[in-house]
């Protein structure tokens, strides 16, 4: 059977904000099956992660792009990556069958042909909506955990500010400390957010940094990056006379750092889902035409929680 394999691409590098007019849809059309005895998996996708950190892949250069060897920068008109979850159509890996739920490394597109060494791995749903495993089940949830028990080391009952707490990692971070025993406070961009964050996840003091022009002002300064994403003039970090007589701890990590946690972090997790301690927020659109539209409203502020798209039904 032949279809054809509909699929985002960028037109050109993207240094600034992205726009819709950056990106576009190609088509190839794609058998599918595969040769008996090769490693290649063809996976009908479902549902695919919308990341920030994208952006840093999409320029013509940026330091991810020399760092994170799992996030390599990406070729106009080629193929965009990204985490998600699928359906496998065909595969000659026998470590693979046709119809198994699969999560991993796949792409904007309706379709991914998995070839040479590839990220991928079964999936038991474990009860949960097949959404969840892309976000906080999925990387977003890793980085909010590994972020906070891993990197801050929190002690019961401390104060805990996360900035742009509404956001899919930041909102993990401060149900994390709930639960943890910390005193938390968060920012985000918006009243509905902060009202959101008191009311809905239970923070313990919210602000919208918008409004604020005094300490809170200077707390968003150094609230964290992606505004550096589209925009080389601002700087997140705060004055580094600060850091000195406020002894400040700076640390950032990669994510690639942490993936031996991930099962801690997955059992974790899901045990607090199935009690009913956590809560997944999710921003979902439908059909992969509004991929272009979820990514650059990162940028705006459009989200609440983890955007993620869904490609496809099971």
């Amino acid at each position: 059977m032949e279809v054809s394999n509909n699929y985002i691409t960028m037109k050109g590098h993207i240094d600034g904000k992205p726009k819709e007019d950056d990106f576009g849809i190609k088509a190839s059309q794609l058998s599918l099956s595969v040769e008996p005895g090769s490693n290649h998996i063809i996976v009908k996708n479902l549902y695919v992660s919308i990341d920030p950190f994208q952006i840093n892949r999409m320029k013509s250069f940026s330091s991810l792009q020399e760092s994170a060897k799992f996030a390599p920068d990406l070729t106009p008109d080629k193929v965009i990556d990204a985490y998600g979850v699928g359906k496998v159509v065909a595969s000659g890996n026998t470590d693979f069958e046709k119809d198994d739920l699969v999560v991993g490394l796949l792409i904007w597109g309706e379709y991914s042909v998995l070839k040479g060494e590839y990220w991928l791995s079964k999936l038991d749903p474990m009860g949960f909506p097949l959404s969840y495993h892309v976000g906080i089940l999925g990387m977003s949830g890793l980085t909010a955990y590994s972020g906070f028990f891993e990197v801050c080391k929190p002690k019961k009952g401390e104060k805990v500010f996360v900035s742009a707490a509404s956001g899919s990692v930041g909102n993990l971070v401060g149900q994390y400390a709930k639960l943890f025993g910390c005193h938390v406070v968060g920012c985000a961009g918006s009243k509905e957010k902060v009202a959101f964050l008191k009311e809905k996840l239970g923070f313990d003091d919210a602000f919208n940094y918008k409004e604020v022009t005094d300490l809170k002002a200077t707390l968003k300064r150094s609230s964290g990056v992606i505004a550096e994403y589209t925009d080389a003039g601002k700087r997140a970090a705060p004055n580094m006379l600060d850091v000195v007589y406020k002894s400040i701890t700076i640390q950032g990590f990669l994510l690639g750092d942490y993936f031996h946690i991930f099962q801690d972090f997955v059992t974790t997790t899901s045990d607090h889902l199935r009690a009913g301690n956590m809560q997944a927020i999710e921003c979902i659109s439908t059909g992969l035409n509004s991929i272009p539209q979820a990514f650059i409203g990162l940028f705006r502020g459009d989200n609440i929680g983890k955007t993620i798209v869904k490609i496809a039904d099971e």
